[in-house]
């Protein structure tokens, strides 16, 4: 675990599924994940071998940011959500949601996503390498 002034960064492989969904929908990404489907929030949530969360460091501890990744701790990692609720958007949680990744990964492991159109230039302020060769197959529902 890292703290970072009022931040706390720390690994939540249990993390509740409500606290999950209210991050999704105060991050907009809930605009494009099952946020009324609890079953397969819960499947999101079980299926990731890394799950990051940064939580205010007052009473109740709020979940203020998430990421939600599946990895080999050896060589990739794919980051499937890095969700900021937006009234903390702009104070520097999602790069310090990265940084602890990274922290936690290593150096020898790389970290991949894919990005929402509006947080492009996040990544790339945060050092990440845009990349042209990505694929994908659409899920059906």
């Amino acid at each position: 675990m890292t703290t970072q002034s009022n931040i706390i960064y720390a690994s939540e492989p249990e993390l509740d599924v409500a606290e999950f969904r209210r991050v999704l929908v105060e991050s907009t990404l809930g605009e494009t994940r099952p946020v009324d489907d609890d079953a397969r929030l819960q499947a999101m949530l079980s299926g990731a071998n890394l799950v990051l969360t940064a939580r205010l460091d007052v009473e109740g501890t709020p979940l203020i940011g998430v990421i939600r990744a599946i990895t080999d701790f050896s060589w990739v990692c794919y980051i499937s959500e890095l969700a900021v609720s937006q009234s903390a958007q702009g104070l520097g949680i999602g790069k310090g949601l990265m940084d602890e990744a990274r922290r936690q990964l290593g150096p020898s492991v790389a970290i991949s996503l894919i990005s929402m159109p509006d947080a492009v230039g996040f990544y790339e302020r945060i050092g990440m390498k845009r990349m042209a060769d990505a694929f994908w197959f659409s899920r059906e529902h």
